[in-house]
């Protein structure tokens, strides 16, 4: 199992894993009553759309697909990393899907015409987590060499947090402003959102 989530709007639990399945649990009936077949190798990344019954999945073959949830068809196949898809962010506005990769860049897409809208080149190591700010418009991603933080729509580069001596994997954020980063090495780093501050 690589990834899962709950949505806000379901009584449902959706999970993705290396055997490429991605699957709907029924929370209530405690039992799987949709597959979504697809990838070609494992999928590493599942994100939920805050309103529409759509889910982005993302893996090891390098696409991000797009599925609407309950009828379970592919909507698109998105191409365009070179390495394995690692994290997923869904929202509201443009761009609906931003999407990280191991191959160090961080993509915004456009759902409406299935294109990449920008491609952020700004790391230099492989991109394994990412979060939304809950209330501005703005997210972070994280990878080996450092936290960085970013201003939709168009990416632009806003600042980096470079204090993390070990490989991120997880990333959160509350409405504090307090971000969590958790590493490869067992340590959780906790740090200011607005000055990068590790406290």
């Amino acid at each position: 199992m690589r990834r899962l989530a709950v949505s806000d709007r379901h009584p449902y639990l959706f999970s993705a894993g290396e055997d490429k399945q991605v699957k709907c649990w029924d929370l209530e009936q405690n039992k799987v009553v949709r597959h979504y077949h697809g990838h070609l190798s494992g999928v590493f990344a599942l994100a939920l759309h805050p309103t529409l019954n759509m889910m982005a999945t993302g893996g090891r073959d390098s696409t991000v697909r797009l599925w609407d949830m309950r009828t379970k068809a592919e909507v698109m196949c998105l191409t365009g990393h070179r390495d394995i898809v690692e994290c997923l962010l869904m929202q509201n506005d443009e761009p609906q899907i931003i999407s990280g990769s191991h191959d160090k860049m961080v993509k915004l897409w456009d759902i409406r015409k299935g294109s990449c809208l920008q491609s952020l080149t700004h790391h230099k190591k492989g991109i394994r987590a990412m979060v939304n700010h809950p209330t501005e418009y703005t997210f972070a991603s994280a990878a080996a060499d450092k936290i960085r933080i970013w201003k939709f729509p168009e990416g632009e580069h806003m600042r980096t947090i470079p204090d993390h001596p070990a490989v991120l994997n997880a990333l959160a954020l509350n409405s504090d402003n307090v971000m969590v980063s958790g590493a490869d090495n067992g340590t959780l780093h906790f740090f200011d959102w607005e000055s990068g501050h590790n406290f």
